[in-house]
C-alpha cells in the first residue's frame, strides 16, 4: 500500500516550504535520508524510492523554493537553496542525515556537505549538474535561465494543462512508471516562472567537491542520452575527493531512476548499507 503523501509545511529561513515525508518520520529513531528533487521537479518525484525504503529510513522530500507548494519567489531574488535546506532540516529537528539529490537537488545536496558538513552523514548524487568550463573563445556574458531552451520549454508550458503534459511525457518516455511522469509533470505546473529569473549562484562545482568529507555517490548517466556528468568530470571529481565512488548507468538519460528504478535502487541499497 502507498503512503499517505499528503504534503505538509514548515517555516525556515524566512519562507514556507512544503515537505513530504514518510509514516513515523521525525520520531522512530530510524536513519533519516533527505531526498531533494531537481530543478522543476517537487518532492513527490522521489516518492518511488522512499516508498521502497520506508522500513528501514526516515524520509524528507522537500519541495525547493520556487517549486512544488513551497513559497514562491521574486525576480532577482537571491536565493541560497543550501542554506534553505539546512534551515528546513533543523526546523524538523534533524541534526545529520543522508542527504540525496537529482540534478539541481544533486547540486543543492553537493552545497549542502560542503558547507554544512556536520549535518551531512553521505551523499548520493543522481547525474548533478557538473559542467567543464567553456572554451574562452565562447565565454561572453551568460543570458538568464528564461532565455535559455529549457527555460523557454517551461515557459511555453503555462497555457498547457496537467493532461496535456502527462500525454507528452508518455509518448516521449513509455518506460518511465506512472507515479514518476504524474509527479514529474505536476512539477512542471507548480513551477514558479519567476524562478528562472531569480539570482541562485551555487560556486564551481569543483571546489563543492573538494570540500565534502563525507562518502559519496555520483550516478552518472550516458551523455548521449542527455546525461550531463561526462566520464570526463566523473573521473575528475573522483581524483579531486577519493571519497567519491562512482556508479555509471550506461545508455541512460538525465533521470537515471526514472528510467532503471530497480538497477538505481539496487546501486543506492548497497550504498546505504555502507553508510546510514
Amino acid at each position: 500500500m502507498s503512503p499517505n503523501w499528503d504534503g505538509q509545511s514548515v517555516t525556515a529561513n524566512g519562507a514556507s516550504f512544503n515537505y513530504y515525508c514518510t509514516p513515523g518520520a521525525k520520531d522512530s529513531g530510524k536513519p533519516v535520508l533527505v531526498l531533494q528533487h531537481g530543478f522543476s521537479d517537487n518532492g513527490l518525484c522521489w516518492a518511488p524510492v522512499a516508498q521502497e525504503l520506508a522500513a528501514d529510513y526516515d524520509i524528507l522530500m522537500p519541495d525547493a523554493r520556487g517549486h512544488g507548494r513551497s513559497a514562491r519567489v521574486a525576480r532577482g531574488e537571491r536565493i541560497d537553496q543550501a542554506a534553505d535546506l539546512a534551515a528546513l532540516m533543523r526546523a524538523l529537528g534533524v541534526q545529520h542525515a543522508v542527504v540525496g539529490g537529482h540534478s539541481m537537488g544533486a547540486q543543492i545536496a553537493a552545497d549542502l556537505g560542503a558547507r554544512f558538513p556536520e549535518m551531512v552523514t553521505a551523499l548520493a548524487l543522481e547525474d548533478p549538474p557538473w559542467f567543464l568550463p567553456r572554451p574562452e573563445a565562447s565565454q561572453g556574458p551568460r543570458g538568464t535561465m528564461e532565455e535559455s531552451p529549457l527555460g523557454k520549454w517551461m515557459i511555453s508550458l503555462k497555457d498547457k494543462s496537467l493532461e496535456q503534459i502527462m500525454v507528452e511525457c508518455r509518448q516521449e518516455h513509455p518506460s518511465w512508471p506512472e507515479a514518476y511522469v504524474q509527479a514529474w509533470c505536476q512539477g512542471k505546473k507548480e513551477l514558479d516562472l519567476s524562478f528562472l529569473a531569480a539570482d541562485h549562484p551555487m560556486g564551481r562545482w569543483q571546489e563543492r567537491v573538494s570540500a565534502i568529507r563525507c562518502p559519496v555517490l555520483l550516478i552518472t548517466a550516458d551523455p548521449g542520452q542527455g546525461g550531463i556528468v561526462t566520464p570526463e568530470v566523473a573521473h575528475m571529481a573522483s581524483e579531486m575527493n577519493p571519497n567519491i565512488r562512482v556508479v555509471n548507468f550506461p545508455g541512460v538519460g538525465h533521470h537515471v531512476r526514472f528510467a532503471v528504478h530497480e538497477a538505481y535502487m539496487r546501486a543506492l541499497k548497497a550504498f546505504l548499507r555502507e553508510v546510514a
